[in-house]
């Protein structure tokens, strides 16, 4: 199946921000675009600004001059919801109100021909609840670009209830023709992005809510050792705390305040005082000229041990031994008992495995890293009967790897381990589900977020059991159903272990 031909005219329903990007691409595919706004005038305005937008880029350079001149002379404003009769697919970027938007699309059903695709960029509403009452609601769906929509190439394509498949092809064909990345999905409460990235900030809340680390460490520690591009506090600083909070509250409502996307109290007091981030000047960290630049903690220098022992297969942290060997600290393995490295003062340091280190005598945890070789900071935790001396060794044996340490609280799972260890359990639930395909989730969350692996290449990287027992660990310590490993992750663990004839276990 190809997409909408070019030749056909696509409509865009709002003049905002959204529409106004979503037409933008539209039109640089080829399309006649028409846009309308109850608003004529912020039509109009729209229109312009998609003009000035494509102009600029044949200025400089970007856009050939003569199709920016085509392009400028294909969109125009429409001034009533009849114009759009002859829209090949029309695209609503209007406020998000459930009964607006089911109102206009009702209204659209008595202007477009039968054979036109009706679509809406809601990243928040249920698109089967919005094409109820339609007369023809197989051939409604989600569009769900993401802001800023030229720039940005995912593109959410969500079949709701009644939509029909030959619809969704379409559209998903359309937009890829449209030089965009489409995903499939099902309508699910914060479709892919929105629900699989609930806990790359539920966690970071909950280590800062345990008293675990301050918000600068945790962001340094999910950067510098997770690989993400941006910490969540500065994330959700730049996002907006009562967006980024709204969303979260609407994914656990709509899962019927399901304990895995609890929302954080911290992030709800922020918002009451009135903290919302960059646009108000303070949020969990403060914006302005003067204001001051919260650092990580970061350990001060201490002496690297000469011998450490590795015991057993430090799993996702293997690769620790040779970094040991090239720092010049002599290492010795042997393949019964742990995994951890035995420290000279008989400590031990272990991965971030959802244990504490109060629970031993000694013992020092290391948070996972995306690459142990090419990051540049690691989480270390230790209780209060953690010995000075295998602290000390803890923080000079990474130091002397050229990392730099923080230190933080006795929290279960540290930060990047328990992190990681959400997204790939609420990816496993999503693919079971038949929410999407494991390989859309990982698409959308590299793209749609800029995740350094989508979880389920987080996943096989790590072993199928890794995650699985975290949380089983986690949720020992944790109790309330949070950290509860869901049963696609328990069945994942199993996949590959019968014999030919269907072992019973």
């Amino acid at each position: 199946m190809t997409g909408i031909e070019r030749s056909r005219t696509v409509a865009v329903i709002g003049a905002g921000t959204m529409g106004q990007g979503i037409a933008q691409v539209a039109l640089l595919a080829g399309h006649r675009v028409l846009i309308y706004d109850i608003n004529a005038a912020l039509a109009a305005d729209g229109v312009g600004i998609v003009q000035d937008r494509v102009e600029r880029m044949a200025a400089k350079g970007r856009l050939d001059p003569a199709a920016a001149e085509a392009a400028v002379a294909r969109v125009d404003p429409a001034a009533a919801l009849s114009d759009l009769a002859g829209a090949a697919l029309v695209v609503e970027a209007v406020v998000e109100d459930a009964a607006v938007k089911r109102a206009l699309f009702q209204a659209l059903e008595q202007v477009v021909a039968p054979d036109a695709l009706l679509a809406t960029n809601t990243s928040s509403l249920s698109v089967t609840e919005l094409a109820a009452g339609l007369a023809h609601p197989g051939r409604f769906l989600g569009l769900h670009f993401f802001n800023p929509a030229p720039l940005l190439p995912l593109v959410e394509v969500v079949s709701g209830f009644a939509t029909d498949r030959a619809a969704a092809d379409l559209a998903y064909e359309t937009v890829l023709g449209w030089g965009k990345t489409p995903v499939r999905c099902a309508d699910t409460p914060g479709f892919i992005v929105n629900r699989i990235a609930r806990p790359f900030y539920a966690e970071a809340f909950a280590v800062y809510e345990e008293q675990g680390a301050a918000p600068a460490t945790i962001d340094a520690v999910l950067r510098e050792s997770g690989g993400f591009k941006m910490g969540p506090f500065a994330l959700t600083d730049l996002i907006g705390q009562d967006v980024n909070e709204a969303v979260t509250r609407s994914v656990w409502e709509s899962f019927f305040r399901g304990p895995k996307f609890t929302p954080s109290l911290a992030q709800r007091r922020l918002v009451q005082s009135g903290r919302l981030g960059r646009k108000s000047g303070h949020g969990w960290f403060p914006y302005g000229p003067d204001a001051p630049v919260p650092a990580p903690h970061t350990a001060g220098p201490e002496e690297a041990p000469e011998a450490v022992t590795v015991v057993g297969d430090l799993g996702p942290a293997a690769g620790l031994t040779e970094l040991l060997e090239e720092a010049g600290i002599a290492v010795t393995a042997t393949a019964h008992g742990g995994p951890y490295i035995q420290l000279p003062g008989e400590g031990q340091l272990v991965l971030a495995d959802g244990k504490t280190s109060v629970e031993f005598s000694d013992v020092v945890y290391f948070d996972l890293a995306l690459d142990y070789r090419g990051c540049t900071r690691i989480a270390l935790s230790a209780s209060a009967d953690t010995s000075a001396r295998t602290l000390a060794e803890a923080v000079g044996l990474f130091q002397k790897l050229g990392k730099h340490v923080s230190v933080i609280g006795d929290v279960p799972g540290m930060i990047v381990a328990r992190t990681v260890a959400m997204l790939i359990d609420l990816t496993a639930d999503a693919v079971a589900r038949g929410v999407a395909a494991a390989e859309d989730i990982d698409t959308a969350m590299r793209l749609g977020v800029n995740y350094p692996l989508g979880p389920t290449a987080w996943h096989e990287r790590l072993g199928r059991d890794w995650a699985y027992d975290l949380l089983h660990h986690l949720d020992e310590r944790c109790p309330g159903g949070r950290y509860a490993p869901s049963l696609a992750l328990f069945k994942l663990g199993y996949e590959g272990d019968g014999d030919e004839e269907g072992e019973v276990r």
